[in-house]
Parts: C-alpha cells; sequence; structure tokens
C-alpha cells in the first residue's frame, strides 16, 4: 500500500495535517436525485462537498447512465432542463475517479440493480456505499465496504455535529 505524503496546510493560524486517506464512496442514485431535487438536504450538502476534496466519489459509466436515465425521467418533478441535467453530469465526470466494471460476480444482492453499485464499491476499494436503501446493501459488509445514509456519512466525516 502507498504511504500518503505528508502534506500540511495553514489556515487562520492553524496548521492542519492532511496525511490521512480521504474517505472513497460510491453515491447511489437515490441520493444523486435527492440532491437534484432539493437544496435543503443532505445529499444536496453531498454534492457540494465535492469541491472541497473531503471524499473521493467514483463513478463507471453504467452508474453515470443510471445517474442520467433516471434524472432525465425525472426532470419535470425535479423542476430541471435536461441540459442541466448534461451540466451536472459533464461536471460529475470532471470531478470524479473513474472506474471500469468488469461483472466478474454476481449475484450479491436481492436487487440486481444495485449490483453495479456493490461491484463498483468493491472495485474502487471504497470506504463505504452512500444510500438511502441500506437494508438493500447487506452483502457490502463482506467486503469491507460500509453502507451510510448520507447524513451519516457527513457526521462522519465531521460537516454535521
Amino acid at each position: 500500500m502507498k504511504t500518503p505524503a505528508r502534506l500540511f496546510y495553514t489556515h487562520n493560524g492553524i496548521t492542519y495535517n492532511t496525511t490521512m486517506d480521504r474517505p472513497s464512496i460510491v453515491m447511489d442514485t437515490s441520493v444523486w436525485i435527492a440532491a437534484l431535487g432539493s437544496r435543503l438536504g443532505a445529499s444536496f450538502q453531498l454534492l457540494e462537498l465535492i469541491d472541497r476534496r473531503r471524499f473521493v466519489l467514483n463513478v463507471s459509466v453504467p452508474l453515470i447512465l443510471e445517474y442520467e436515465s433516471v434524472a432525465k425521467r425525472e426532470a419535470k418533478r425535479l423542476g430541471l432542463a435536461t441540459e442541466d441535467i448534461d451540466d451536472m453530469l459533464d461536471y460529475l465526470c470532471a470531478v470524479t475517479r473513474h472506474w471500469p466494471i468488469s461483472y466478474l460476480w454476481r449475484p450479491s444482492l436481492s436487487d440486481p440493480g444495485d449490483e453495479m453499485i456493490l461491484e463498483l464499491a468493491v472495485t474502487a476499494r471504497c470506504h463505504a456505499i452512500v444510500t438511502f436503501n441500506v437494508t438493500d446493501f447487506g452483502a457490502a459488509s463482506q467486503f469491507g465496504i460500509r453502507v451510510l445514509r448520507p447524513r451519516a456519512f457527513l457526521k462522519e466525516i465531521g460537516e454535521l455535529p
């Protein structure tokens, strides 16, 4: 395993040691849609934190295609134009880590639609899957991956009390 470089930065007279690895996550489609639908919840706050580099968000081509499909199907309800969705997806693709998925093993979960999320999390060696469907990802624990709701993840990284 690669040893992280020692990085320090100073802000308001306080020196911070940033050698700890940032948590690596996969965000389930339910969280993506919730973030698009409301600026008030933890899901939206999670997306806002991407630029602050508090965690690493991982994606695959199938996951981005699912984000796109569901968001465009729900665009009217979300109050978004398809161009807005395209812009947000372009942004996500620019700021996330991309992983190929090879579909080597299945099934592990009760919902076949969730398999690509778990496989991406395993491939990317994620700390957690962030989802509202916590019970659907019971098999994630056998791979050492935690399953957290958005609010719980934000608390864990110190963004919520």
